[in-house]
C-alpha cells in the first residue's frame, strides 16, 4: 500500500514500478513495451520519461525495489543460537520465510544474469556486503570451531545454498519424485555446516 506521504510524482513512479514489475514477471524484459507499462499504470508514454529515462532504467528501480535483500538480511540478522549448528539452522528458517514473501524473485534475477550481466547487483553488493561480514562475526563468536575457510567464501556458500536450493524447487517441483523435496532445506543446511563426507574410522 502506497505511503500517505508520497507526493503525485513519487506516487506515480511507484505505480510504473509496480506495473513494470508484473509485466517483467508475466512476459520478460524484451517481451514488455514502454507502451505497455504506461498502459498498465493508466499513463500515457510520455508521462513515464518524466520520471524514468527508458526501460532499463525501470527495470533497475523494479530490481532494487523487488529484490530479496531487503528482507532475508534483516531476517537473518534476528536470527538466534548459541552454537553455530544452531545460528545456521535458524537463520536458514527466517531466510527461507523472507525468501517466500517475494515469489518471482528468481525470475528478475535471471533477467539481471542474462540481460544485463550483474550490473545493478553492483549497487546492492556494495551495502550487502558489510553487513554479510558482520553476521559472519557471530558465527565465528560462537564458541564452536569453524573450519580455517576464507570469511568471503563461507558468506558466498551460505548465499549459494538458497539459491541452489530455490533454483532446484523450481527445476524439480512438478516433475521429480517427493523424496527430492521432503526436509530439502534441513538436508541443504546439513551439507552446509557438515558436508557430505562421512567420518572416518
Amino acid at each position: 500500500m502506497p505511503s500517505p506521504d508520497l507526493t503525485k510524482g513519487e506516487l506515480t513512479r511507484e505505480a510504473i514500478v509496480q506495473a513494470a514489475h508484473e509485466l517483467f514477471i508475466l512476459q520478460g524484459y524484451h517481451g514488455t513495451s514502454m507502451r505497455q507499462i504506461a498502459d498498465n499504470t493508466g499513463i500515457a508514454v510520455g508521462g513515464i520519461y518524466n520520471h524514468f529515462s527508458g526501460k532499463e532504467d525501470i527495470f533497475e528501480a523494479v530490481f532494487l525495489a523487488h529484490h530479496p535483500y531487503y528482507d532475508v538480511i534483516p531476517a537473518i540478522e534476528q536470527a538466534e543460537g548459541q552454537t553455530v549448528e544452531e545460528f545456521v539452522r535458524n537463520a536458514a528458517e527466517q531466510m527461507l520465510a523472507a525468501l517466500k514473501k517475494r515469489p518471482h524473485f528468481l525470475n528478475l534475477m535471471f533477467i539481471e544474469i542474462v540481460e544485463f550481466k550483474n550490473v545493478h547487483t553492483r549497487e546492492l553488493f556494495t551495502e550487502l556486503l558489510p553487513r554479510a561480514m558482520r553476521i559472519l562475526e557471530r558465527m565465528k563468536n560462537a564458541p564452536d570451531k569453524l573450519r580455517p575457510i576464507p570469511e568471503p567464501m563461507l558468506v558466498r556458500a551460505f548465499i549459494g545454498l538458497f539459491f541452489s536450493y530455490f533454483l532446484t524447487e523450481l527445476v524439480f517441483a512438478n516433475i521429480a519424485s517427493p523424496e527430492f523435496s521432503q526436509n530439502a532445506m534441513q538436508h541443504f543446511v546439513d551439507i552446509y555446516l557438515h558436508g557430505v563426507l562421512g567420518k572416518q574410522v
